[in-house]
């Protein structure tokens, strides 16, 4: 019997339509999945909080601290570390949609009187919109971290804006982005000059409150400090943060991050964030360099704090960023287009990790939402080696706090 060529490939053609589609991860696989991700990774104890549309998860694996034999759990408390830069830009908008700013004001309208903010090299202003992106031109840090002094305390205000006057940019404003996390606390500075308040104050008062985050803090409680998850080594205590607020300082717990994930995505029952939250302000082809921002992947957009990771015209595409420092490594990625959030905090243990904390919370996100993982980050290319040189005794150092990031 003759087989119709035609028929065969129609045939082929409707077969996709008759197979059962793909179906996104169960919060329960999830589970599974986070728990053989932690058992491999090393730590001492971890939390997964996952938000899709209405449904909520809120995990803990491991310990609250080395030999508690505790689990975490969703009042444990964590360090957001860097993190907290999404609260900052939530709140830039916030002020921006009231009319209270605007994103090209110049960083030198909100400064302290006497204090003189450094242009570029031909007069161009560092704006908030700068600050934001990191795209200012300042450094990373004001300095090294001083001895003995507690995580995210350092450097206060007045530290700070002293610091800048007495700096040069090298490039200008708006032209290269290289991470700042006193680019950070200076766009808090200057939020709590347009209102008049304090950055604890803006930040409880417009987000906080609002959604109800109250264990989402600068100023512990003893009875917060006493929830706080611990790593390996002894990090220093448990402290008011607010010097270092707007760009790592606030404390949290998964439960008050599942309400958080719940608005930014725009869960049901929740507000609406600002309108532009996840907009790119700049893609890699408009600046002349990027430098620390490709922790999670390589970055396709850099928006108010968010990273792009992924093709935007994909739905593979996602919202992200990472944070470190104190014992904690942490990280929020989101698909804005499936209502899809997942959070994840860790602390580390005295051994050297042993999975890509950032790329396989990626690819959970991918299976949750139901779209295609994104690409591997590509390989840096390999430098020429160099003759190794003579080693030499050399004066013990300082240890160093942890870069946050």
């Amino acid at each position: 019997m003759r087989l119709c060529f035609a028929c065969i490939l129609f045939a082929c053609l409707l077969l996709p339509a008759f197979l059962p589609a793909q179906q996104p991860l169960t919060l329960a696989e999830a589970d599974q999945r986070a728990a053989a991700l932690f058992q491999q990774s090393g730590f001492t104890g971890m939390v997964v909080v996952i938000v899709r549309n209405d449904e909520i998860s809120i995990k803990g694996y491991g310990e609250t601290a080395p030999g508690s034999g505790v689990r975490p759990d969703a009042n444990s408390l964590i360090r957001l570390c860097s993190v907290s830069k999404v609260f900052t830009t939530d709140l830039l908008l916030k002020q921006v949609a009231r009319g209270t700013v605007n994103l090209n004001d110049p960083l030198q309208t909100f400064a302290p009187r006497g204090k003189l903010v450094p242009n570029g090299p031909a007069g161009q202003r560092i704006t908030l919109e700068d600050l934001a992106t990191h795209t200012s031109g300042l450094p990373r840090e004001v300095s090294s971290y001083p001895r003995n002094t507690p995580h995210f305390t350092f450097p206060d205000q007045t530290f700070r804006w002293t610091w800048l006057t007495k700096q040069t940019l090298k490039v200008a404003p708006g032209t290269a982005a290289s991470y700042s996390n006193v680019g950070f606390d200076l766009l808090g500075d200057a939020l709590a000059s347009a209102t008049h308040k304090t950055y604890a104050q803006l930040v409880y008062e417009q987000t906080l409150r609002p959604l109800a985050l109250y264990n989402t803090t600068l100023v512990p409680s003893r009875q917060q400090c006493a929830r706080l998850l611990r790593g390996s080594r002894d990090e220093g205590p448990c402290t008011d943060t607010q010097p270092s607020g707007p760009s790592g300082g606030l404390y949290s717990t998964p439960a008050d991050m599942a309400r958080f994930l719940g608005y930014l995505v725009g869960a049901p029952g929740y507000p609406a964030p600002p309108a532009d939250s996840f907009t790119i302000h700049f893609t890699p082809a408009q600046l002349k360099t990027m430098q620390g921002l490709s922790h999670a992947g390589d970055p396709t957009g850099v928006g108010l704090a968010w990273i792009q990771l992924g093709d935007p015209s994909t739905p593979s595409a996602i919202m992200e960023k990472t944070g470190g420092g104190a014992g904690f490594s942490t990280y929020i990625a989101l698909s804005p287009g499936r209502k899809t959030g997942i959070f994840v905090a860790m602390t580390e243990a005295s051994n050297d990790w042993r999975i890509d904390l950032f790329h396989e919370t990626n690819d959970l996100l991918a299976a949750l939402a139901n779209v295609p993982p994104l690409p591997p980050k590509a390989p840096r290319p390999r430098l020429a080696k160099k003759r190794p040189p003579v080693r030499r005794p050399t004066p013990s150092k300082k240890r160093r706090k942890p870069a946050k990031s």
